[in-house]
């Protein structure tokens, strides 16, 4: 089912996260994408700790990024993650990166997947998952 829900949290570029020119080191969008991805879920309704509580872990299975313009130390960046599609056990996530002067930094995507935690097969996401995400399909 295609979703649309979209949540959007800011966080600022540390010092540690970036090289010697000052710019933001390259792998550590991919937590940034992460806190974008947590937040949207607890806005949801259902954090990662809930769904590990009944038996359920949520890894990502791909994850692809387009780099635009730097984000620099100290730069204040707004990340929009939107929640796009779920398709059986999958569920896909798009983001954006802008920073304070809504120049965009990043775009990226990625897929998780449902999987039981005792033997990290697929599974079809819980009902409680489905109950809260069903509203934002997509008619």
């Amino acid at each position: 089912m295609k979703i649309d829900f979209k949540h959007e949290t800011t966080l600022r570029v540390r010092y540690g996260e970036t090289d010697q020119m000052g710019y933001c080191y390259y792998g550590n969008y991919a937590q940034y994408f992460e806190v974008g991805r947590v937040e949207a879920m607890r806005k949801l309704g259902m954090s990662y700790k809930q769904l590990e509580e009944q038996g359920v872990m949520l890894p990502v299975s791909e994850f692809s990024v387009k780099y635009k313009h730097p984000a620099k130390y100290d730069d204040a960046l707004r990340i929009t993650t939107h929640i796009s599609e779920l398709k059986g056990a999958r569920l896909a996530f798009d983001y954006i990166i802008i920073n304070e002067t809504d120049q965009l930094i990043a775009t990226a995507h990625t897929t998780l997947v449902f999987v039981a935690k005792e033997t990290m097969r697929p599974i079809s996401p819980p009902e409680s998952f489905v109950t809260i995400i069903e509203p934002h399909e997509q008619k």
